[in-house]
């Protein structure tokens, strides 16, 4: 805008133009240009885990081994010995050919070795697979009580098993028809009468000896009183 000043000098008037400058409405701040991408980016892709189904092994069945015991019953209250025999396979590879034989009725684990050849006694009885036998002994303490207990046996060098059952019973009761009195004695008198469990007359042979001299002697006293 162009402001005009009157300036009086020397009788003329001289206009001096004045140049103002007026600030006009200020215009707002240019936007700066966002860049645009030159490329679109794809968002990084996760990966899914797979899970893996892994097939159970086939499970490989051992036949069970056969397992004798001689005897397989004793008494209870009396140590006795009982044998074990198990028809255990020749392992190949190395190992032994030997087992192993366990049991709550034992006092400690048996361990069983081949059957020499020629063995009479004893001896497994009935069919076996094939394979050789071995044995060995343990001992049933008296104190083990009344029952049925299982004897375990493993083959030390093919971990075949087996089991068998060893008895414990009580013992034999005493015949009943056991007489409890003695027989009598012959002759007369207190002979014909059963002698007390207490009396203290002899038995046996003995007594009857003794009773035939006193008959003697009371058949001579009255001999010779029929003399007098």
């Amino acid at each position: 805008m162009l402001r005009v000043r009157r300036v009086a000098y020397a009788g003329a008037i001289v206009m001096v133009g004045l140049t103002g400058c007026t600030a006009s409405a200020e215009a707002g701040p240019t936007p700066t240009p966002t860049p645009t991408p030159s490329g679109t980016v794809s968002p990084t892709a996760t990966a899914t885990p797979t899970a893996t189904v892994t097939s159970p092994r086939p499970t490989v069945t051992r036949p069970t081994i056969q397992v004798q015991l001689n005897p397989d019953s004793v008494t209870a209250g009396e140590t006795s010995t009982v044998w074990i025999l198990a028809n255990c396979p020749v392992p190949s590879g190395g190992p032994a050919h030997t087992g192993t034989a366990t049991s709550r009725a034992f006092v400690t684990g048996a361990n069983l070795n081949p059957v020499p050849a020629g063995t009479t006694s004893p001896t497994p009885t009935g069919a076996a697979n094939g394979s050789p036998w071995v044995r060995g002994s343990a001992q049933v303490s008296g104190t083990v009580r009344r029952g049925t207990y299982t004897v375990n046996v493993k083959c030390d060098g093919t971990n075949d098993m087996g089991t068998a059952r060893l008895r414990v019973v009580a013992p034999e009761a005493l015949p009943t028809n056991v007489p409890t009195k003695a027989p009598r004695a012959g002759g007369g008198g207190t002979y014909a009468q059963d002698v007390a469990d207490e009396s203290t007359i002899p038995l046996g042979p003995a007594g009857v000896l003794i009773g035939l001299a006193l008959a003697a002697g009371i058949g001579i006293a009255v001999k010779r009183r029929n003399r007098a």
